[in-house]
């Protein structure tokens, strides 16, 4: 595919009936919906989706391999779609938040939400961190480089898409430098305040969990005389705000060596002194048990963990580790405390979450109140018609 020309695409026929979805511009095409292919799209390529009756409902992109079948990039019996213009729609909504001095470190492309499926970058700095996890996304790669190059001042574009993910398309993972220079070993950014230094080659996702920079800003709102735990703290995000936010002291636990290595240069990039006795590396759950076990207390908790549901079949068993996490946080949290709490598994709806607190909160014996609900981050953009796009939620409680 070269620039914004679609002739001579396949074509994919849905089965009657199950054209719903695509007329409410949702933008997965699951295999079961498609009755007959005509021509013989490669993977990434192009296709033209079309109702049972013939009708062109959108242009989407072929994963052979993939359960969707078809991701769309546009929608419509005339669709337009051009990749130089997505990617520089993204950027545009994103210029106030670059040029408001709040952070040099956004969200630039929000896959779905962007019109780009499988295509998230991340700006650190003056470099910009690409993952490309369909197969349809490894197609536009070099275009979406070239853009990024033409439209932004960065020195240099890095890739890390996910090996685990890109197996479902029968793809192979990749880290390494596609454009410009290579990235220094940490990067440093700033946001609302707070410095910290980002490993995009070996870190989390592209480096850093950008989608946590408003609920951060709300933790370090709260922090000051707190002492503070700090619990599946990567690289210290949390507890670093915290302690900018006058936080009386902030531990932070991780299983991560290095993450937690990380977490304290990041406090000593702010101008606090580290005490190795405040980076605990260990299982969260077991940590927070012998805490309890000893009846050490806190005045703040931080509860950010993993994705424990990578779907709705492991919905059950998530919902269980999410309640046990929670019930621990909340005994050890002094009256007056606060819970910061979050899920980021896309399949834990902010409903269900809220009802596994709940339940957590009935069997901890205490009263809780809501002080805040929390979100990703506007760059982290959703759409309307995407449900999924909406996966981090979050809540801040006060036990009474």
């Amino acid at each position: 595919m070269s620039g914004c020309g679609h002739d001579g695409v396949a074509s994919v026929t849905l089965r009657k009936g199950r054209d719903h979805s695509v007329r409410r511009f949702h933008p997965w095409v699951f295999s079961g919906a498609i009755g007959a292919v005509e021509g013989n799209p490669p993977a990434g390529g192009l296709v033209s989706v079309r109702s049972s009756e013939g009708e062109i409902l959108g242009l989407g992109q072929w994963s052979p391999v993939s359960q969707i079948r078809v991701r769309m990039l546009a929608f419509g019996a005339e669709p337009d779609f051009c990749c130089f213009a997505a990617v520089e729609d993204a950027i545009e909504a994103r210029r106030p938040l670059m040029e408001g001095g709040a952070t040099n470190a956004v969200r630039l492309v929000n896959a779905e939400a962007d019109g780009l499926p499988g295509v998230v970058v991340d700006k650190y700095g003056d470099w910009a961190v690409c993952q490309f996890h369909t197969a349809g996304a490894v197609v536009l790669r070099n275009e979406i480089v070239t853009a990024l190059m033409d439209l932004l001042p960065l020195k240099g574009v890095y890739e890390r898409s996910d090996a685990d993910v890109l197996k479902h398309e029968g793809l192979e993972g990749a880290s390494r430098r596609l454009v410009g220079e290579e990235p220094p070993e940490l990067i440093e950014i700033f946001e609302n305040g707070v410095k910290f230094l980002v490993d995009v080659r070996h870190g989390h996702k592209t480096g850093f969990y950008l989608d946590q920079r408003d609920n951060r800003a709300a933790v370090k709102a709260l922090a000051k005389g707190r002492e503070v735990l700090n619990v599946f703290s990567y690289t210290g995000g949390f507890g670093t705000a915290a302690l900018c936010g006058g936080a009386a002291r902030a531990v932070n636990i991780d299983v991560s060596a290095p993450a937690l290595a990380l977490a304290k240069k990041n406090a000593e990039l702010n101008g606090f002194t580290v005490d190795d006795g405040d980076f605990i590396e260990g299982n969260a759950f077991e940590v927070l048990r012998k805490f309890r076990d000893s009846r050490r207390d806190f005045d703040m908790i931080v509860l950010d963990p993993p994705k424990f549901a990578e779907g709705r079949g492991a919905l059950q068993g998530a919902a269980r580790g999410y309640k046990d996490i929670n019930l621990l946080a909340m005994k050890l949290l002094r009256p007056g405390g606060l819970l910061a709490t979050f899920s980021c598994s896309g399949a834990v709806t902010p409903e269900i979450f809220g009802k596994i607190v709940t339940d957590a909160a009935v069997d901890s014996g205490a009263t809780f109140t809501v002080q805040r609900r929390l979100w990703q981050a506007s760059d982290h953009a959703e759409t309307l018609f995407f449900p999924e796009g909406l996966y981090l939620k979050g809540m801040i409680l006060k036990k009474k």
